[in-house]
Order: C-alpha cells, then sequence, then structure tokens
C-alpha cells in the first residue's frame, strides 16, 4: 500500500512574490498624490491667502463705511441743531429734537444696511469665484428668485421704498400733527413700513407707507387761526374793529400768547351779512399746531370786551318795507265799525288826529 505523498507546506515564497507588487503599486500612488499636491499647492495657498485678503478687505471696509456714516448722519443732527439755535425761536420750533434724532437713526441705518449689503455680497462672490464656483448659474438663479420675490412681496418693497423716501425728503417727523388721507393725528414713530400715529380720540394707527398717497402735515412753518364774530346788524363796524384789535393787541402782550402768536391779529372785514347780524373775519398767524387754542382763547376775550363795550350779537330783524301811514278819513270807519261790532257798548268819542296825520291829510288835499 502506497504511503500519502507528503502535501507541501505553505512557505513564504507566494507572500513575497506578490510583496513587490504592492509595495509598487502603493509608492506609485504616493508619488501621484505627491506630484498632484506639488503640481496644486501654489494654487491652493494662492486662493487662501486672496480669500483671506478679500474677507479682510471686505470687514475692514464695512468698518470703515459704517463708521464714516455714523460721523456723517451725527455732523447733519449737530448741523441742524446750530442751525436751530442761530435761527431763533421759529428754527428751534422747526427742528424737534426727537424727530431730528429718529430721522438720523433711520437714514443711518438703511445707509448702513445698504453698504453692508454691497461690501458684504461683494466679497461672497469673490470668495465662491476664488474656490472655482461657477458664478453664471448662481447669479440667474438669484434673478429669477428675486423676480419671484419681487413680485410675490411687493407690497413689502413699496412701503419699503415709501418709508426711504418719506424719512429722506423729511415729510413729516415725530410730534408733527399731519392728515395722511387714511388716519389723521400726532406721530408717534416713523419707521421704514410702518407709520405710527395718535387719533385724536386717543387711538393708535398704523398706517403703511405704501398707503399714504397725500400728506397734509400741519406742524411745519405755521398755522393761521380763523375767527367769525358775530355782531348785531345796527353796530358801529369801524367802534367793533377798534375793539378785537385791542383785545388782541391786549393779549398778544401777555404770555403764553406773545410766544404762541407770531403776527398781529388781522380784521379782513365783512363775511356775511344777515337780517339782525353782521359776520366779521378775524385771523392771526401762530405757532405750528396752536390755532385752535389761540382761537378759543380769542373767542372768550372778544366775549368780555364786547360786555364791556355793550357791543350785542344780535339786533331786531331788519325788514326791507316802507312804512305804512293811515289816512285821516278812515278814522271815522273805524269808530262805525267797532259800534257795529258791540251794539252793547257805548259808542267811543272820535280821537283827534295827530301832527303826522294832519300833515297827511294837508297834502292830500293839496
Amino acid at each position: 500500500m502506497a504511503s500519502p505523498s507528503p502535501t507541501p507546506s505553505p512557505s513564504g515564497d507566494g507572500l513575497l512574490g506578490h510583496t513587490p507588487a504592492s509595495l509598487v503599486q502603493v509608492r506609485q500612488s504616493a508619488d501621484q498624490a505627491a506630484g498632484w499636491v506639488d503640481q496644486n499647492w501654489q494654487g491652493w495657498v494662492e486662493s487662501g491667502v486672496r480669500i483671506v485678503f478679500v474677507v479682510v478687505l471686505a470687514l475692514v471696509l464695512r468698518t470703515m463705511v459704517r463708521k464714516l456714516i455714523t460721523q456723517l448722519i451725527t455732523r447733519m443732527a449737530r448741523g441742524a441743531e446750530e442751525s436751530a439755535v442761530v435761527g431763533g425761536r421759529l428754527g428751534g420750533l422747526l427742528v424737534n429734537a426727537e424727530r431730528r434724532r429718529q430721522r438720523s437713526e433711520a437714514i443711518g441705518s438703511v445707509l448702513r444696511s445698504v453698504a453692508s449689503f454691497v461690501i458684504l455680497g461683494t466679497a461672497a462672490l469673490m470668495v465662491l469665484s476664488a474656490l472655482g464656483v461657477n458664478l453664471a448659474p448662481l447669479l440667474a438663479s438669484a434673478g429669477v428668485a428675486g423676480v419671484a420675490i419681487g413680485f410675490g412681496a411687493r407690497n413689502l418693497v413699496t412701503d419699503f421704498l415709501s418709508g426711504v423716501f418719506m424719512i429722506l425728503e423729511d415729510q413729516y417727523g415725530v410730534g408733527d400733527e399731519i392728515d395722511a388721507g387714511v388716519a389723521s393725528g400726532t406721530v408717534l414713530e416713523v419707521g421704514l413700513r410702518v407709520t405710527k400715529l395718535r387719533g385724536v380720540g386717543g387711538e393708535i394707527w398704523y398706517v403703511r407707507n405704501g398707503e399714504v398717497k397725500r400728506i397734509a402735515n400741519m406742524s411745519q412753518g405755521w398755522s393761521t387761526a380763523t375767527v367769525d364774530v358775530q355782531v348785531g346788524y345796527r353796530e358801529d363796524l369801524d367802534q367793533v374793529q377798534s375793539v378785537i384789535l385791542a383785545t388782541a393787541e391786549e393779549m398778544a402782550k401777555s404770555g403764553p400768547w406773545d410766544e404762541l402768536l407770531w403776527e398781529p391779529v388781522q380784521v379782513l372785514g365783512v363775511e356775511s351779512v344777515a337780517s339782525d347780524s353782521v359776520v366779521l373775519r378775524v385771523e392771526a398767524r401762530t405757532m405750528p399746531g396752536k390755532a385752535g387754542l389761540v382761537a378759543r382763547s380769542l373767542r372768550a376775550r372778544l366775549k368780555a370786551a364786547f360786555d364791556g363795550a355793550g357791543i350785542r350779537l344780535t339786533n331786531d330783524a331788519v325788514t326791507a318795507s316802507p312804512a305804512a301811514v293811515a289816512p285821516v278819513a278812515t278814522a271815522p270807519a273805524a269808530s262805525a265799525a267797532a259800534a257795529d261790532a258791540a251794539p252793547g257798548a257805548e259808542a267811543a268819542p272820535p280821537t283827534a288826529p295827530t301832527e303826522a296825520q294832519q300833515s297827511a291829510a294837508h297834502i292830500d288835499k293839496g
């Protein structure tokens, strides 16, 4: 019986045979990686340095621009305050401190936001370009998205732009009395999108800036107080005018009306004429927003002055028909008619004709 042939024991010859091939592949991969790094490391360094430079430059430029805008806004506000001091009382009234502060803050905020958006947006595009990103599809997508957002949020964009122009043009500010069409009242806050008003009844209105089509500002420049003064038809208008002017002059010399009245009170003349009264129109230029207060006080003073001067507000109605004179011949007929009406009563003796009746009878005979 033949003995089995011994199986060959494993040896390292097979492994040693494959080892040189693996080392060669590793060496080739390492050489390729080293060559790739050697070819591209300069580009990486340049791109990194460029990105760092762009980012640092953008941050520095943004900081400088924001600081410059802040200094410019502060200088504008300070110049307005100095001009108000030089301009005197009128200049101080036209420049409200809170209004000026909010307007400056709003303008500064808009300018800083625009500057930051432009600078950082440009820096971001430059960084993406340095990284090798193709900007053409990105910009096209951004354009389409911008158009879609513009159509979807057109009211928001309209409100924002309207608010920016309102603030830049200084159409109104905090403390102004305005009539915005949709609402009227005192301005409490001016924003880029919404204006906050306090109504006459105390209610608060939030008005979107895009909805405002016209604005009437009653607090800029000056106001006019109009008072219609009624006097009796038979009163002497020259005396009435003298009393009005004297009362207004006395009022203008006393406080606080000496500050509220900016020009002498004027009597414009007769406004209307009725059968028992005449209306005179009186006007005065006042501090903005104080016309109603001045008009009410002037009416009260004129009432007291008219009482002291004996000037009546109304008289008996005046008729335009002439007075008829009864003829003398009708007197006996009237007595006979009275006797017929009362048969039981004694007949009254005929009355003696008056001088006017005698004159009329004499004229008739002539």
